[in-house]
């Protein structure tokens, strides 16, 4: 993983795309680190069935993509998540760094990559667990597909996505392009992730990684207007 952060460096539009494949390879990396829990129930299946099989029933349509707007919470009823998200750059071997075993109740937004709400894929990490109990992505695997994941933003804004679909990603069918490219050009998307599969206890590592994959549908509150937005903001 060494150089995965200077990868940026003096890239064409073209070559951009490919060091966000390579810089989102990180994230596997991230996934097996050592992580401080103590290996509980964790999904275990690499097929998108296994965790989030698609209903029959449609989907809405797409949002237009939002302003630029940092996000400030994130709201998921489903999967019991009320947190605050706090921007994550690189560590020293180029991986995203995820907020700290301290605070784990924490979600991570990788700044380099797109906002919530804005077009591309936007990316947010949190722990699965931690020595003494769940953490902020403990529940990610329960999400169902057309279910809701609200977003309440820097300028008032409150961002609305809808799952496609929930993965459990295993190293050896990890494709950072497909996993966490846009699926759409003109879709403002999300991506939230966390660990998955097995648990090994010799190395405290888990094999995979959840991830969740949704897009924008909705947005509430009124740009620029921080107040207001602060009122219809999730809590």
């Amino acid at each position: 993983m060494d150089g995965i952060g200077n990868r940026f460096s003096g890239l064409g539009r073209p070559a951009i795309g490919l060091a966000w494949a390579a810089l989102l390879l990180g994230l596997w990396m991230w996934g097996r680190d050592t992580t401080e829990g103590t290996g509980g129930p964790a999904p275990m299946t690499g097929d998108v069935a296994a965790v989030g099989r698609p209903s029959a029933h449609p989907l809405p349509p797409a949002h237009a993509p939002l302003a630029s707007a940092r996000p400030e919470r994130v709201v998921i009823e489903a999967a019991g998540v009320r947190a605050p998200v706090v921007a994550s750059g690189l560590d020293r071997d180029g991986a995203v760094k995820p907020p700290p075993f301290s605070r784990p109740g924490t979600v991570g937004w990788y700044r380099a990559g797109p906002e919530p709400g804005s077009p591309g894929a936007a990316l947010l990490v949190g722990h699965l667990d931690t020595k003494s109990k769940p953490a902020v992505f403990h529940g990610l695997s329960d999400l169902k597909r057309g279910e809701r994941v609200r977003v309440a933003r820097s300028d008032g804004t409150t961002a609305e996505f809808t799952v496609e679909d929930v993965e459990v990603v295993p190293e050896k069918h990890f494709d950072a392009r497909r996993v966490y490219g846009s699926r759409s050009h003109d879709r403002a998307e999300l991506r939230l992730i966390t660990c998955g599969g097995k648990y090994d206890r010799s190395t405290r590592t888990y094999s995979a990684n959840v991830v969740v994959s949704a897009y924008l549908t909705g947005t509430t509150g009124s740009p620029g207007n921080v107040s207001a937005g602060s009122r219809n903001a999730p809590h």
